[in-house]
């Protein structure tokens, strides 16, 4: 958490407005690199680390994201290791330096977009009340033009108000976006945007609409970079079987401004998720604890449920805050993806399915 601060008012932002309930606060210089020596100094000859960029709005504190990337890089060539980097922004503060740099570095940029402009701007506006998409959209801009080795997607966080997926899908497939993902709100403090089961209902006959037309593009060999089908079918195809939702806790750390470590990004400031210190490392035991504690076959109604080790049971964070709300959206989700994956199987003399893997990613 390279900023907790930001320069927007995001009012569902799990962050509190990017201070995580306490003062604004840059991340030092020193914590900076003191992690980053954490992640990549140790590493072996060919192991493949990432380094994120998160807040609150890490451009917030440019000189210390940048010092960490040159300090990640210098490292890895050191020992032999690959860091992939990437950063969550909310757009308004790139430049055309950031551009080159983030190409330079091959970042995967993650711009948080909520649809097109009247929707956006009534969910992401800055903290005097303006809107922000325009500035967003223009400032990203020569990222677009300039993606190689970077890539730039669009994160849209979903609520209520913003169900309309498909339009917004295609706006930012339409503006140069290397992907579209969406993500349901689930958890947000005061409970201002979270989905109610009629909402989730919604945007799973939205998702499956957007989900219809990537196999239709893909059908007429077309990319669609619709980022949960995407994703789905990848890991279907893999074979994928995971005891957690993510790496929180196990692979996946989050650092604090002030050098606290966490299970992820989204406990920063929270006990439930404590992990330790850079001053101290790891705290192996409560890791111990918490990958005990939050494995799939620990959590009710998870234990019973067909899906579980395509869901992993849920984010931790939203689960320990509201429960699991979208048991059914998810399983609907699932069972879509699944028949779609066969539909998209070659049948006997074709061999479309070789390109499953280059068309999925």
């Amino acid at each position: 958490a390279i900023a907790q601060k930001c320069n927007l008012g995001c009012t569902y932002c799990y962050a509190q407005q990017g201070e995580f309930g306490a003062p604004a606060k840059n991340m030092s210089m020193s914590n900076a690199l003191s992690a980053v020596d954490m992640l990549v100094g140790g590493a072996e000859p060919g192991e493949r680390l990432n380094l994120a960029f998160l807040g609150g709005e890490p451009l917030v504190n440019r000189p210390t994201l940048q010092a960490a990337a040159r300090r990640a890089r210098e490292l890895a060539e050191k020992h032999g290791a690959i860091v992939n980097y990437s950063i969550t922004t909310n757009g308004t503060l790139l430049t055309e330096d950031d551009a080159r740099f983030f190409e330079d570095f091959g970042f995967a940029v993650t711009i948080s977009l909520d649809g097109p402009k009247e929707t956006h701007d009534a969910q992401r506006p800055y903290k005097g009340g303006a809107g922000s998409f325009d500035a967003t959209m223009r400032r990203a801009a020569p990222l677009l033009h300039l993606q190689h080795k970077m890539q730039v997607s669009a994160r849209v966080t979903v609520t209520p108000k913003n169900l309309s997926l498909k339009r917004t899908l295609d706006t930012f497939v339409a503006a140069g976006f290397h992907s579209v993902g969406f993500s349901p709100m689930l958890s947000a403090p005061g409970g201002q945007g979270e989905l109610q089961p009629d909402d989730l209902e919604l945007m799973l006959g939205e998702m499956i609409d957007c989900g219809r037309e990537y196999e239709r593009r893909l059908r007429l060999g077309e990319r669609y970079p619709f980022a949960n089908m995407v994703n789905a079918m990848r890991e279907i195809h893999r074979g994928t079987h995971r005891p957690y939702p993510c790496g929180a806790g196990a692979g996946y750390l989050g650092v604090s401004a002030d050098g606290e470590l966490s299970a992820c990004h989204r406990f920063v400031g929270d006990e439930d998720g404590a992990m330790g210190s850079l001053a101290e490392g790891v705290d192996r035991t409560r890791q111990a604890e918490w990958l005990a504690e939050r494995h799939v076959h620990r959590q009710e109604p998870c234990r019973s449920c067909w899906a579980r080790y395509l869901c992993g049971g849920g984010c931790h964070h939203e689960v320990l805050r509201r429960g699991r709300p979208a048991c059914d959206y998810i399983r609907g989700w699932l069972h879509y993806c699944l028949e779609a994956y066969l539909r998209l199987s070659p049948q006997p003399g074709e061999n479309a399915l070789e390109s499953i893997g280059t068309s999925y990613g």
